[in-house]
């Protein structure tokens, strides 16, 4: 009979909702066991996620800098990739973070159980092949992996996942992108800086679904430009393995090429969340019709005494607000007055222009029949975004027609994604957009753009000539 071992907490997942979850609970004097069938702490996103992915966009941006360094005087050879050099760079980053993450859990006595954790019963886990723990509390953290289409699913290495692309085994000729969201996006980016021919193909009607389109525009100007094609309003009805490469079959009016032939491709359709094979039944714990464990505002499962956060626990699927969501979970936990209670989530996506948002987005607006304000400061007039020969940024406010609060913000821009924190505080402290614009701002910065946005809105943007 399997051992029983007591813990006040278990975390299931060591993403970065788990880990944070399991180091503050450590902090607050609980007992902790966090469980991962990872051998190293960060989940998908520490180790084939987020942070790899932005090492080789980070390679990927110095490329095509260097690629428009002309108009500035600057000519540079095309560059020598020495991918088993880059695949280095990302690895020891990755690396250093899960070493340090690992020797923090330790510092909090954290007990690390590597394997894949199931529910006997409400109040116990126990690891596949290994001990059973009986706990006070439990949070679910076991994020999202990505969604397979059947009909795309062949049993083949050329096909490949997220995961798979950013193993970087080489740098194929022709390579077919399924999904024009952000994670086909950035990779498409990544693969066509190091030289594929790159044909991306969207099941709708423009690139990034749910983006505003004005924020969409100037990514895919500039993506025309790297990849080799781009597809609106078709379908990738098969695949299929060829001597000479995977054959595609494309569905859409703009596809002349109906069957074209790629070296690799990589399927980037979504996610879907990690709530099979859990046991949740056993432990009384509900999902919704897409799989997501149904919480209430404090991250409460429908089974007392366990909790579940991030991926696994609903959109968007963001590891910001997994780690954010793990903090209110032991909050809750440890009796104090916390509830996930926030106006906006950030989202950013790490092409070249970046794009971020947050908060509410303008065709959200519409949809609601909600009545607001837009206004819109175009980057050809900020100085710094001149210095940088990137002025195709655009920076948008949506703010409230009566108040002038600041209900959302989006840019796409070179550093959108660093500017999005402003945004956010504004959001959060109810800002008005009077606010933001008689807050000085350092010049010259593409924070400014901000600045002028706001102030556009009254007439008083310097950069800008006033609406009559």
């Amino acid at each position: 009979m399997a051992e029983v071992k007591e813990t006040d907490l278990v975390v299931l997942g060591a993403g970065p909702g788990g880990y944070a979850a399991a180091f503050l609970a450590a902090d607050k004097g609980m007992k902790v066991t966090l469980i991962d069938a990872r051998e190293r702490i960060g989940g998908v996103c520490l180790n084939v996620g987020c942070i790899p992915s932005k090492a080789l966009l980070h390679t990927a941006k110095i490329i095509t800098d260097a690629r428009d360094a002309g108009p500035i005087g600057l000519q540079f050879a095309p560059p020598k990739i020495d991918l088993n050099g880059v695949r280095g760079h990302m690895v020891k980053v990755v690396d250093a973070l899960t070493g340090n993450l690992g020797r923090l859990a330790k510092a909090r006595k954290i007990d690390y159980v590597v394997g894949r954790g199931r529910f006997l019963d409400g109040q116990t886990v126990q690891v596949e092949g290994g001990a059973s723990f009986r706990f006070k509390n439990c949070i679910v953290a076991t994020g999202s992996s990505p969604t397979k289409l059947p009909w795309l699913d062949l049993p083949t290495p050329r096909v490949m996942d997220s995961t798979g692309a950013l193993e970087l085994k080489d740098v194929p000729a022709r390579l077919l992108v399924v999904g024009g969201g952000y994670i086909g996006l950035e990779m498409g980016y990544v693969y066509a800086a190091l030289g594929s021919k790159v044909t991306v193909v969207e099941l709708t009607d423009g690139l990034l679904p749910g983006v505003d389109r004005d924020l969409v525009k100037p990514l895919h100007k500039r993506l025309e430009g790297l990849f080799d094609k781009i597809y609106l309003n078709t379908k990738v009805a098969k695949l299929e393995e060829t001597p000479k490469g995977i054959k595609a079959t494309l569905e859409g009016a703009d596809v002349k090429d109906k069957e074209p032939v790629f070296d690799r491709v990589l399927t980037a359709v979504g996610r879907k969340p990690n709530s099979r094979d859990l046991g949740l039944d056993k432990a009384n714990v509900a999902v919704d019709e897409k799989g997501f464990i149904k919480v209430d505002e404090r991250r409460k499962s429908s089974a007392d005494h366990i909790y579940a956060i991030g991926d696994v626990a609903g959109e968007p699927m963001l590891a910001h607000k997994a780690t954010y969501e793990g903090k209110i979970a032991v909050e809750v936990i440890a009796g104090e007055p916390a509830v996930y209670d926030v106006r906006a989530v950030p989202a950013v996506v790490f092409t070249d222009p970046e794009v971020a948002w947050c908060g509410l987005t303008e065709a959200e607006a519409k949809k609601q029949n909600r009545e607001v304000k837009v206004v819109k400061f175009p980057w050809v007039g900020s100085g710094r975004a001149m210095t940088l020969n990137r002025t195709e940024g655009l920076t948008k406010l949506i703010v409230d027609k009566e108040t002038d609060l600041v209900l959302g913000v989006g840019i796409v821009g070179v550093e959108a994604g660093e500017m999005i924190a402003e945004a956010m505080l504004a959001i959060e402290m109810s800002a008005s957009a009077r606010d933001l614009a008689l807050t000085m701002h350092a010049h010259p910065t593409l924070s400014e753009t901000v600045l002028e946005a706001a102030e556009s809105l009254y007439g008083l943007a310097v950069h800008m000539l006033p609406k009559k």
